[in-house]
């Protein structure tokens, strides 16, 4: 059975482009529009195996999208989605429990390899 790759991001446009690559790489993939309409499905008991959070959302951001899913899910590798300026972000969500963070743009190829890495390490 496929794993299944949670992507949380307001931006139409990169939910589409990081679903499709997920998708093409094998994943089962879901979204949300924002940390609280993510937040709300894992309250509803939804476990993905692994998360992909933008940082700067409306509703609630990732950072606290993090601080709240780890209070659910203590082991889920969750990757936050920066640009090379946002490296504070990228510390503070990694103290709050992110696993790592992706850059963006995007390369295909690079986030299919993170994500293969992040998922193997898993418990």
């Amino acid at each position: 059975m496929a794993k299944t790759v949670f992507i949380v991001d307001d931006s139409l446009t990169m939910l589409m482009s990081v679903k499709n690559t997920l998708e093409k790489g094998g994943y089962a993939v879901e979204t949300a529009n924002d940390g609280l309409e993510a937040f709300t499905r894992l309250q509803g008991g939804f476990k993905p195996d692994l998360i992909i959070t933008d940082i700067h959302m409306p509703n609630m951001n990732g950072i606290e999208f993090i601080k709240n899913a780890r209070t659910l899910l203590r082991f889920t590798p969750i990757l936050t989605l920066t640009t090379e300026s946002q490296s504070v972000k990228s510390n503070e969500a990694r103290k709050l429990g992110a696993t790592g963070w992706l850059i963006k743009p995007l390369v295909d190829a690079d986030m299919l390899a993170v994500v293969k890495q992040v998922l193997r390490a898993a418990p």
